[in-house]
């Protein structure tokens, strides 16, 4: 498929109550999805802005803030913007409010099928799906250890529950002499033809030695085990040159912008 067919697909299906899977509650502001989730977290999205002008968008943007205002246990909100959508003056008007600005990350999208393809592993390595509490835990000390982050026990226990709820998570990792070297997770999305890639992080000793992409095609097989057609990941600068080699496209970019009540 080519991006803009691809693109298209993952404004359909994607940029829809599958974004707000998991909400304590959703409520519809217009063209806008407020989303509340457990722990006090909003979450702003849309499929499209209904060819607001800049005045209305600064309406739109005043009046979720003040949604979420009005509920105490929300502490920070999301505003997750796209850089193909039409949104004249929204950077200004999030700004005005009181929300900064985040790093933009590429949205890669691609065929399950082209991803899931055989790659030759080192001697004594290996690929699986884990789910004990022992896997899980190592692979998330793994994961912090690689983005210089402290070991997090929510973390493991997020993911831990999610597989005991039975969404849908699956973890892969890379194993070499019962080490985990490599990771990632496949989140299928209920509903779609879509299946996301996340998570993925390698020891600096073993980057460049087709560990992540096995584990990328690892996790295709699965996704396409479980019908679905396309794969989806949001990426940094840093991890989008790995995701394209696994043969993922840029279609488009999202930025966060953040609120906190403090």
């Amino acid at each position: 498929m080519t991006p803009d067919a691809l693109l298209a697909a993952y404004d359909d299906q994607l940029r829809t109550d599958a974004e707000t899977a998991g909400a304590d509650r959703v409520e519809h502001l217009g063209p806008l999805l407020l989303a509340t989730f457990p722990g006090g977290s909003g979450f702003v999205t849309y499929r499209h802005l209904g060819g607001a002008g800049a005045t209305e968008v600064r309406d739109l943007v005043r009046a979720a803030l003040e949604h979420y205002l009005a509920d105490p246990d929300v502490d920070e909100v999301e505003w997750k913007t796209r850089g193909h959508d039409e949104a004249p003056g929204l950077n200004e008007a999030l700004i005005e409010h009181g929300f900064s600005r985040g790093e933009p990350e590429s949205v890669m999208l691609g065929e399950l099928r082209d991803l899931a393809v055989e790659v030759p592993l080192p001697e004594g390595v290996t690929v699986r799906r884990v789910t004990a509490e022992r896997d899980v835990r190592a692979m998330c000390a793994m994961q912090a250890e690689v983005f210089g982050l402290p070991a997090s026990e929510g973390m493991a226990l997020a993911l831990l529950r999610r597989l005991a709820e039975g969404d849908g998570t699956e973890l892969w990792v890379a194993e070499a002499d019962g080490r985990v070297v490599s990771a990632g997770r496949l989140e299928p999305v209920a509903g779609t033809d879509f299946a996301g890639i996340w998570g993925g992080a390698t020891l600096p000793e073993w980057r460049g030695r087709g560990l992540y992409r096995a584990l990328t095609a690892a996790r295709a097989r699965s996704a396409l085990a479980r019908g679905k057609r396309y794969a989806h990941s949001d990426s940094t600068e840093a991890s989008r040159p790995i995701l394209e080699r696994a043969g993922l496209v840029r279609v488009t970019t999202t930025t966060p912008y953040e609120w906190s009540r403090a």
